[in-house]
């Protein structure tokens, strides 16, 4: 059954923030808010916790297209393959924000994405998932939390969260309601920027 802590943004309580560590440091699955919509997440270093998400999304892991949530840029070279200075300077400028920037991968990648090209770097503008990821000291995985109901598409009520996701995570926190319009997703792996989805980031920063 999954436990609903109420965490403010705008001052998160280091006790509450230390507890979610220690879950997703045991391998467990956590709902938390981000500056869009409400994600998933784990344990970047934990391979069952990952497999977890990836059966609860029903895909292959090896083949999931998760991102990963870091809490500034100092985190890039751990899996980003060095980056010139005009790509530099756009995650500068945008980063903390709701934009999701696809980066080539380097070879320090988690084993289980090993093959896998290209990552998907977050840093969201949230106190919250980022106080977590700098206490937990590496990225959480994360994938948005979707809404069958396809005019919704995405939960925002926190409680409404930990009713449906009750059996399948270990903690929802409660950051206030989300936001119902995702990150805005942006290829810097080939010379221009392509947006692979328009979201929340503005389009203005290319």
């Amino acid at each position: 059954m999954a436990e609903i802590i109420r965490i403010y943004n705008e001052n998160p309580n280091p006790r509450e923030i230390a507890k979610v560590v220690k879950t997703l440091r045991s391998g467990g699955l956590v709902i938390y808010p981000t500056d869009t919509v409400y994600g998933l997440g784990c344990d970047i270093t934990n391979n069952s916790a990952l497999e977890k998400i990836a059966q609860i999304k029903g895909v292959k892991l090896e083949k999931a297209n998760f991102s990963f949530i870091c809490h500034d840029l100092s985190n890039l070279s751990d899996y980003v393959k060095q980056i010139d200075t005009a790509t530099f300077k756009i995650l500068k400028r945008c980063l903390p924000g709701p934009y999701t920037f696809i980066l080539p991968g380097n070879n320090n990648l988690p084993t289980v994405f090993k093959k896998k090209k290209t990552v998907g770097i977050r840093v969201p503008d949230n106190n919250i998932c980022r106080a977590i990821v700098e206490e937990l000291g590496n990225p959480i995985v994360s994938t948005s939390i979707r809404d069958e109901d396809e005019v919704i598409e995405y939960t925002t009520d926190p409680e409404l969260i930990q009713e449906k996701w009750d059996n399948l995570v270990d903690i929802v926190i409660d950051g206030g309601y989300g936001d119902n319009t995702p990150s805005t997703v942006i290829d810097l792996t080939s010379e221009e920027p392509e947006v692979l989805r328009e979201g929340k980031g503005s389009l203005e920063i290319m």
